[in-house]
C-alpha cells in the first residue's frame, strides 16, 4: 500500500486496515505487546499462514512493529507504530456502535 495515491481517506482506510483479521489483529494489539502465538490463540478461527500474512501486510504499511529477537528459542514480538496507535479512537468507536447495536431492538427502525 505504501507509495500508492488515494483519493478517498475512506477506502485509504478500508485497504489499510480492512478485512475481518486485520481489524481483529490490531484491536488485540491496542493492549499492548503480543507474541505470535498469544495473537493466534485471542483470534479463533485465523490460520498461522493468514496471521503471518496479514501482519506483514500492516508491517508493510506502518501500522505494525516486528521485533525479532536472536534467542533460543526464537522470539519474535509484534506491537502498534505510532501511526497503529492512533486508530485507537476508531476502535473506541467501533466497541461502543457494536454494544449500542447488540443491545438495542432493531425491529423498531
Amino acid at each position: 500500500m505504501k507509495g500508492e495515491t488515494f483519493s478517498c481517506p475512506v477506502r485509504t482506510t478500508v485497504d489499510i486496515i480492512g478485512g475481518k483479521w486485520k481489524i481483529l489483529i490490531i484491536y488485540n494489539l491496542l493492549s499492548g505487546i503480543k507474541r505470535f502465538g498469544e495473537i493466534k490463540k485471542l483470534i479463533p478461527g485465523i490460520t498461522k499462514k493468514v496471521l503471518s500474512q496479514n501482519l506483514k501486510e500492516l508491517e508493510y504499511d506502518g501500522i505494525v512493529k516486528r521485533e525479532a529477537y536472536s534467542e533460543v528459542p526464537p522470539k519474535t514480538e509484534y506491537s502498534l507504530t505510532k501511526t497503529g496507535k492512533k486508530l485507537q479512537i476508531v476502535f473506541e468507536l467501533l466497541c461502543k456502535w457494536g454494544e449500542e447495536y447488540m443491545n438495542e431492538d432493531k425491529r423498531t427502525d
